[in-house]
């Protein structure tokens, strides 16, 4: 009998050896006669506090898997612009005039529509259309180019359509329609479109 409770109580210090435990009150192991009559014992009690656990987060170096866009050249036909500027322009130069956009949803087009010169400024119009094929929760840039001789001019976008929620599309400015511009156009000699 007892080598049973021994065994019993190594067991319980054994499932209990990753915890904090505060023995509460002081055990009694039965008295045993030889006839086996036992009288029963009082075993020990105890209060078990289990670990505290708290959650946060760590910053960790992982792998994680990446995209990569490969661009590529190739040769396309694009509009070139030999515009004749004033004789006060000297450092006039072959240059690309791009415009972009990063949409969802749908695939869109964009068009640069017009180019205006004001001042020091060259005034980019392009025009944003949502086509009806759809791309799910994907991201597609679309662009638009054209190759102008022009000195080295400022250079102004506005993009007609709606601005796609995206936050590379911020450094464009996006209006309803061309009417929300012509005070900016005033002034300003058209070259192309």
């Amino acid at each position: 009998m007892k080598k049973l409770i021994i065994v019993l109580m190594t067991l319980s210090f054994t499932t209990f050896y990753s915890c904090d435990v505060d023995k509460t009150q002081d055990g009694e192991l039965p008295t045993v006669d030889v006839d086996i009559d036992a009288d029963a014992g009082e075993l020990p009690k105890f209060d078990v506090d289990w670990m505290n656990v708290n959650v946060g987060t760590t910053t960790k170096t992982v792998t994680v898997p990446t995209v990569e866009i490969v661009m590529e050249e190739k040769e396309v036909e694009v509009p070139f612009i030999n515009a004749q500027w004033p004789s006060e322009f000297d450092d006039v130069q072959e240059q690309t005039v791009m415009v972009e956009a990063e949409v969802t949803g749908n695939e869109h087009k964009i068009d640069i529509r017009e180019i205006y010169a004001k001042g020091d400024k060259l005034i980019v119009i392009s025009k944003l259309e949502k086509t009806d094929k759809d791309i799910g929760d994907k991201a597609m840039r679309v662009n638009d180019q054209v190759v102008i001789n022009a000195p080295d001019l400022t250079v102004k976008h506005y993009i007609i359509g709606e601005r796609p929620a995206r936050g590379f599309n911020n450094s464009y400015t996006y209006v309803a329609n061309k009417n929300k511009i012509e005070d900016k156009l005033k002034g300003a000699h058209k070259i192309f479109g």
